[in-house]
């Protein structure tokens, strides 16, 4: 997903979930700042490093690929953008490794979804965010991992578009791997990431080397992902944007209080309703970018300005302040940690090493990260 969705229709989620407008605010910003927190940023306004919630692309082309470098990388995707829906899979083939990775394969509902919503209860709009960015991109994201892996992520070019054209209605997807060249929907043509034999290249990071087709909510395909022996898979990205929507709205009514108790598989419908046709047509239209839409509309339920995001917006309070862990961005920080921390430590227990082992930031330390971990606290 991108600042569309994580932004401005997280800011119409919470409006609908019962927030206050300034509160709805906090909570987009939040959901999309996990997309701009990276070691770069944090260096810039004097951060701990271990709060980082992705990588840039400059970041990940000098990350190390040795035991320590995947895990830091496994550690940030799978725990804020690749949420794995199973991490006790029964795998039918492969060895332990495999079955690893495997197991790190991103998908919506399971149990680590839960875990994220209840972490954030009682914690403030900015562990909120944080909760629906990793929500929302178990829907855009599954079928691929947050882990350098070709045996996981690798497509092919056996990929098509889903189109409602009847005289077309099935578009070839081209790839090509100029990162200058901007996607074009209408020609079918969307820039991946280069084809990279090393099974841990950060070229297969992800759903890198489907590029950002995943992340646009017209996108209906079909392609053959390398985990399922390229056997075909169908990817229905308005339905699932749609569901994402509408748990967000569960979701953030039980932050909001007004739900007992969180479960998966359920969204509200009911809340959506009156305007589940404009949603929808917000989704599915052919376009890289419907911030303009969700804006309109968060405006509409809020009755106001929906301020454009600003990534400088909080940074100068955070840097200058002497009480950092209580500036906007620090409880962004401590949130972003709290996350971490929680999924590093399930993947851990479930006995797979790929994140390496877990901070525990209220204790200030960690519980074996030390060189092993890469986690600098």
């Amino acid at each position: 997903m991108q600042l569309d969705f994580h932004y401005y229709a997280t800011f119409c989620a919470a409006i609908l979930a019962g927030f206050s407008r300034g509160d709805s605010l906090a909570i987009s910003y939040c959901n999309q700042f996990v997309d701009e927190c990276s070691v770069t940023l944090l260096s810039k306004i004097k951060g701990p490093a271990a709060a980082a919630t992705t990588q840039l692309q400059s970041e990940l082309l000098n990350a190390r690929t040795d035991r320590s470098g995947l895990q830091n990388i496994t550690r940030i995707w799978s725990s804020f953008h690749f949420l794995p829906r199973d991490l006790y899979a029964e795998v039918g083939r492969g060895g332990k490794r495999y079955k690893n990775k495997f197991r790190l394969i991103c998908g919506p509902n399971g149990a680590l979804v839960a875990d994220t919503v209840r972490l954030a209860k009682d914690r403030g709009p900015q562990a909120a965010g944080v909760a629906m960015h990793a929500l929302s991109d178990t829907w855009a994201h599954r079928y691929f991992a947050g882990t350098p892996s070709l045996v996981i992520n690798n497509t092919d070019y056996h990929f098509y578009e889903l189109t409602d054209d009847e005289n077309e209605p099935e578009k070839p997807i081209r790839f090509n791997h100029n990162p200058l060249a901007a996607d074009d929907p209408e020609k079918g043509s969307y820039t991946n990431s280069l084809f990279q034999t090393s099974e841990k290249s950060i070229m297969n990071l992800g759903h890198g080397r489907a590029g950002h087709f995943p992340d646009y909510g017209y996108a209906r395909y079909r392609y053959l992902p390398a985990w399922g022996d390229y056997r075909e898979v169908v990817k229905d990205n308005p339905s699932d944007y749609f569901n994402a929507f509408c748990q967000m709205v569960y979701a953030l009514k039980y932050l909001h209080g007004d739900v007992p108790e969180f479960a998966v598989d359920t969204y509200d419908e009911d809340a959506v309703a009156p305007y589940a046709d404009r949603i929808r047509r917000i989704i599915g239209e052919r376009r890289t970018d419907a911030s303009a839409d969700w804006r309109a509309l968060g405006e509409e339920l809020s009755g106001g300005k929906v301020e454009e995001f600003d990534v400088l917006k909080y940074q100068d309070e955070y840097r200058d302040s002497d009480a950092k862990a209580d500036t906007f961005l620090g409880r962004f920080i401590a949130a972003a940690l709290a996350q971490k921390s929680m999924v590093t430590d399930s993947i851990y227990r479930s006995g797979n090493p790929l994140s390496g082992f877990s901070v525990e930031p209220k204790k200030k330390k960690a519980r074996r990260a030390g060189k092993e971990a890469g986690e600098n606290e």
